[in-house]
């Protein structure tokens, strides 16, 4: 393997504006359809869990089973489709996992439309359409590989927060759509499923009709489609492993967060679901404006200030929610109520604001690492191999997302202060600051000097 200034970038087959369009348009469909089955996907479940006598143990650990495969099946198949992408191009690849999107959001809404008598098979299909589109969700790396193609090396960064705004967006818009979907078809079960499978199809239908190949086939890449070998040489590559590591303990860290927010806000302001709904919108909007805020900043500042700045508001955030949580179960007996009942209506409104800060300082500070490490991976990556190394750093993404929110449901509950999350994703953030002052920044200035 070579690094990226070893040879010259090729030049994009196609007007790199149209490719990124329908990249952005492609990515925000596929996470419509995600967001849209996750916050009712427990609900639906549950049902047949007790109809089989699951005890709660076991009714729970299904629960996380159906959640924590589709992160799995991503960490195993982001690689091969990235090399794959390589091999034979990005459109087949993209269209392939969106029609496994398109059939497996429909083996969901056929197996929740299922009657209860026959709950095992039921929860089989479920576990099967998440296994499916799991496997079909790991072509986020085949995505960013297009924005690689299309961009110069100054643009990648920019070009890398468009994936980070269609996150955002359709973890913002999918809850709601799954709201009026269900609404739409007289709350029968199968609509989410439904719902999710025709966003699915339309983004299939752009990439078919509009969509046309970045990336000329065929040359120099990798014959095995798994290959631990190969994995690890883009992990020796220089630079490269210490960003991927970057990317994992950084996801690792924030998914801290996610996993336990909505225990956190229930437990904390007694929040039902409409609120917690109205506060994952909120995290999906700022997403979305600090993805378009990165954008600007990109032309002028590099990737590395971008991601330090980032990791910095990462600390503030999610080591303010730790304060919050200190103050509030801790301090002030187990609720904002108890702190209002000691300190007054003042105090509450206090701790709900300061919550808010910090959430919306964490989430900023995601969206900027996100998009700077993807930009420097894909800039440190020899341009004929950038599906299969951005397909590694989503593997370990996936990763990080397995084992954050399994940590973090962990750490809440071992203290009555719920603030172990925080703690542990503040001393993750803090070691990745020690990886990127001790292995990415020295590297970044070998390979593109310090300019």
């Amino acid at each position: 393997m070579t690094t990226a200034s070893a040879a010259p970038e090729p030049a994009a087959p196609q007007t790199p504006r149209f490719a990124l369009l329908i990249v952005f348009l492609t990515v925000f469909i596929d996470l419509l359809g995600f967001g849209i089955v996750l916050p009712v996907m427990p609900r639906q479940a549950e049902p047949y869990l007790t109809a089989i006598g699951a005890s709660p143990l076991a009714a729970g650990g299904m629960i996380g089973l159906l959640f924590s495969v589709f992160s799995l099946m991503q960490f195993v198949f982001s690689p091969i489709l990235g090399r794959l992408s390589d091999r034979y191009g990005r459109r087949p690849l993209l269209i392939l996992s969106l029609l496994g999107s398109v059939v497996f959001y429909a083996f969901y809404g056929y197996a929740v439309s299922l009657p209860q008598e026959q709950a095992a098979l039921a929860l089989g299909l479920m576990l099967f359409s998440r296994i499916g589109a799991g496997i079909a969700g790991a072509s986020v790396g085949t995505a960013a590989a297009v924005i690689a193609d299309c961009t110069t090396p100054e643009r990648r960064a920019r070009g890398m927060a468009l994936i980070g705004i269609a996150f955002g967006a359709g973890f913002t818009l999918g809850p709601l759509i799954a709201f009026f979907g269900l609404a739409m078809f007289d709350q029968r079960p199968w609509g989410v499923g439904a719902l999710a499978s025709l966003l699915s199809l339309a983004a299939l239908l752009l990439a078919v009709f509009v969509f046309r190949e970045t990336r000329v086939p065929g040359r120099k890449a990798a014959k095995d489609f798994f290959s631990l070998s190969r994995t690890l040489a883009v992990l020796g590559m220089p630079a490269v492993g210490s960003l991927i590591l970057t990317y994992f303990l950084a996801i690792f860290a924030f998914a801290n967060f996610e996993a336990t927010l909505a225990r956190f806000t229930r437990a904390a302001f007694g929040m039902n679901d409409d609120g917690n709904f109205l506060v994952f919108a909120a995290i999906g909007a700022v997403l979305m404006v600090a993805g378009g805020l990165y954008r600007p900043l990109a032309k002028r500042l590099p990737e590395t200030t971008l991601m330090l700045v980032g990791l910095v508001l990462m600390v503030l955030g999610l080591g303010g929610l730790g304060v919050v949580a200190w103050l509030i179960f801790q301090a002030a007996g187990g609720s904002a109520a108890a702190m209002v009942a000691a300190g007054g209506e003042a105090a509450g409104a206090g701790l709900r604001t300061a919550f808010y800060v910090a959430s919306a300082l964490g989430v900023w500070g995601f969206a900027f690492v996100n998009p700077s490490v993807s930009a420097l991976i894909s800039r440190s990556a020899d341009p004929e191999e950038q599906g299969e190394v951005l397909g590694v750093n989503q593997s370990f993404a996936s990763l990080g997302r397995i084992l954050g929110p399994l940590a973090g449901s962990l750490l809440f509950a071992v203290h009555p202060s719920h603030v172990l999350p925080f703690v542990a994703a503040v001393v993750t953030l803090v070691a990745v600051a020690g990886i990127v002052a001790g292995g990415v920044l020295p590297a970044r200035e070998r390979l593109f000097g310090r300019g």
